[in-house]
């Protein structure tokens, strides 16, 4: 029989802490019968946030075409949306259910690449964009084929969202943190890069590329364009790639603050060397279109023989899935004034993000208060990482501890703090520890995706749990 021991030792040593033991206890409680609060990932319709109505309509006529044929189709769906149906059935005919091209769809790629232009105002090449699967797909062919070997290394944000960290150890390669800064909203700190890429080196690491995720996941930060300048100003220093994971530019709420893509500001800086690998997904945003997989990969700053390399890579996996291609095209080419679908298709975002930037509010504002809990109000994303402090536990010299030892403690005790807080209250959330932390601090990451009546929920119930929790320690 098959054992574990038998298992890619690569896949032994991945973790990803998002789907790991607190949820899969909160699905037997929720079996049980228990109210759960799943604050743990970016899954919006799974919190029941609505479909956008021209986004189902649209592939519902795909997925049936025909639907088309029948009168009454033109009294129920808006003119603009059959029509539109009926344009993509023609420069695709095969429909959903064939293999398309294995970069994707030619037409949907050129949309993208409008897309592009239109948002930065800067050229882009529908030769130059793969559809994936998701923005993981994407994330997952750039580290397939830039980490070479097991002295490989990528630089990720610490905290980070554990795809790659755990993308990095299925591949043989070494996962180079670099600490983004709290006291400063989790920016990122040039001297703490140079740090972190140095450290490496001196261990026999090379690396090859850094990872940014804006805004951030877990931290909910926006970068400011100083920071996006910086970083490739640091990637062209020291010959890096970049991957940009923007799969949730639109979700920015705080006036102040705006998303800067890697791609205009490379532009802007006239940078021709840093290859850029940039991520956008179907799954974020005001879409929340989690279960259609689709997303895109754009190359810049690569000669063609890489770039077909690229292309070889998606032809291993045939092509991404088609409704998923075509939920990328939705999203790139949402209605616009002037058709009939438009004013549903405004309201129902509109709706989306100006309840995400409220529900932000109130588990920013309500966290701010609990004493000895910290977190900023979220500027963008769908998420917190909250810090929380606990009382010492007697007998337990930190100081004495090794590194490694100290982590593993604090790992038990946010994650204990997590469980406990799933068992008593029903809310789930993921321990810092599954995205990394400093050290001598513990973070909770938590969504504010959930209904509004649950997030005020979350932070009463929040409140009571904790200071209860800090008394029992006290106590011991």
């Amino acid at each position: 029989m098959i054992t574990k021991h038998d298992l890619n030792p690569n896949l032994l040593r991945a973790e990803y802490a998002v789907r790991g033991p607190i949820v899969q206890r909160a699905q037997k409680l929720e079996a049980q019968g228990r109210k759960i609060i799943y604050c743990n990932i970016g899954n919006p319709q799974a919190l029941k946030q609505k479909p956008l109505t021209y986004f189902r309509q649209v592939l519902a006529l795909l997925e049936y075409p025909e639907l088309l044929k029948k009168p009454e189709i033109a009294t129920t769906f808006p003119r603009d949306l059959v029509e539109r149906a009926k344009k993509i059935l023609e420069l695709h005919p095969h429909g959903t259910g064939a293999y398309s091209q294995s970069p994707g769809v030619p037409f949907i790629r050129q949309a993208v690449a409008d897309f592009i232009a239109r948002r930065d105002g800067i050229p882009a090449d529908q030769d130059h964009i793969v559809l994936t699967d998701g923005a993981s797909k994407g994330a997952q062919a750039v580290l397939t084929a830039l980490i070479r070997g097991n002295g490989h290394g990528f630089m990720i944000p610490i905290p980070q969202y554990p795809l790659y960290s755990a993308t990095i150890a299925l591949f043989g390669g070494r996962q180079i943190g670099y600490f983004l800064d709290e006291e400063r909203r989790w920016q990122l700190d040039e001297h703490i890069l140079n740090e972190s890429i140095e450290r490496a080196r001196r261990e026999g690491t090379r690396p090859v590329g850094i990872v940014v995720i804006n805004p951030g996941n877990p931290t909910g930060a926006v970068l400011s364009l100083e920071n996006v300048r910086m970083v490739i100003g640091f990637a062209r220093r020291n010959g890096l790639s970049i991957i940009a994971d923007e799969v949730y530019q639109e979700n920015v709420y705080d006036k102040g603050e705006q998303f800067y893509s890697f791609a205009r500001v490379m532009h802007e800086m006239g940078e021709r060397t840093v290859p850029l690998f940039s991520l956008h997904s179907v799954s974020k945003g005001f879409l929340g279109e989690c279960g259609h997989r689709g997303g895109y990969l754009e190359f810049r700053n690569i000669p063609q023989d890489v770039l077909g390399e690229f292309i070889k890579l998606q032809s291993i996996s045939l092509c991404a899935n088609l409704v998923g291609q075509f939920a990328t095209y939705l999203m790139v080419a949402p209605p616009e004034p002037g058709d009939e679908s438009y004013p549903v298709f405004q309201k129902e975002k509109s709706a989306v993000l100006s309840s995400l930037k409220r529900k932000a509010e109130i588990l920013g504002e309500g966290i701010q208060k609990i004493e000895g809990m910290h977190l900023d109000i979220p500027r963008g994303a769908m998420y917190a990482f909250v810090r929380f402090e606990l009382p010492p536990e007697r007998g337990v010299v930190i100081s004495e501890m090794a590194p490694e030892e100290r982590r593993a403690y604090e790992a038990k005790r946010d994650t204990e703090y997590c469980m406990a807080l799933l068992e008593q209250t029903g809310i789930c959330v993921v321990p810092g520890s599954g995205f990394g932390q400093k050290a001598g601090t513990l973070h909770f990451r938590t969504t504010f995706l959930p209904p509004q009546d649950e997030i005020e929920d979350f932070v009463t119930q929040l409140r009571t749990f904790h200071e209860q929790y800090v008394r029992e320690l006290e106590e011991v």
